[in-house]
């Protein structure tokens, strides 16, 4: 079973940005790759115990296994050494994928204090990044179980290489871009 978004870019998206964009084959239309959800547990360093923790809301929110990431290099300033887990990362492909995405448009962004919209800059590569401050605005991540709340990072993976082409993509999924 396909989910929403994803019957919606097969059917109504992806011929509509091939003529927007005057593409001459189907192949060139941009599409989502993937979708890499990423946070930064700074207290892992100190307890292990936090990052278990972090790591069960983290697969609650995509919806599948998340994987423990190790620092690189150790720094000494930071109390961090090499190949100790200091954050958590899931990556998103598929049904799961565009159904994250649908949550995050249409849920919860719009649960944002004071939601203006979001940044318009991508990368230069046709990828896009999300910083949130505060992972409550999800439905998942039930209040009583959170020690302290914290930021997610939220990368969205395009086919295409042009920015203006990955911003066409997304404004057609009605992500609520920032209007200057």
């Amino acid at each position: 079973m396909k989910s929403r978004f994803e019957e919606l870019y097969k059917t109504k998206i992806s011929p509509e940005l091939k003529k927007d964009l005057t593409l001459k084959n189907i192949m060139e239309v941009p599409r989502i790759n993937k979708i890499v959800i990423n946070t930064g547990v700074k207290e892992a360093a100190a307890d292990s115990k936090v990052l278990q923790g972090v790591k069960e809301i983290i697969e609650g929110i995509a919806g599948q296994a998340a994987v423990k990431t190790k620092a690189h290099k150790s720094i000494a300033s930071f109390k961090l050494r090499e190949g100790s887990a200091i954050g958590i990362m899931v990556t998103l492909r598929g049904k799961r994928m565009y159904d994250f995405l649908d949550k995050l448009i249409n849920l919860a962004l719009p649960c944002v204090r004071d939601f203006q919209g979001v940044s318009i800059k991508f990368d230069g590569s046709g990828n896009y990044n999300l910083g949130i401050k505060d992972w409550m605005i999800f439905p998942e991540v039930d209040y009583d179980k959170v020690d302290k709340s914290r930021g997610l990072n939220i990368t969205v993976h395009t086919s295409t290489r042009n920015d203006e082409h990955a911003r066409a993509l997304l404004k057609a999924f009605n992500m609520p871009f920032r209007l200057s």
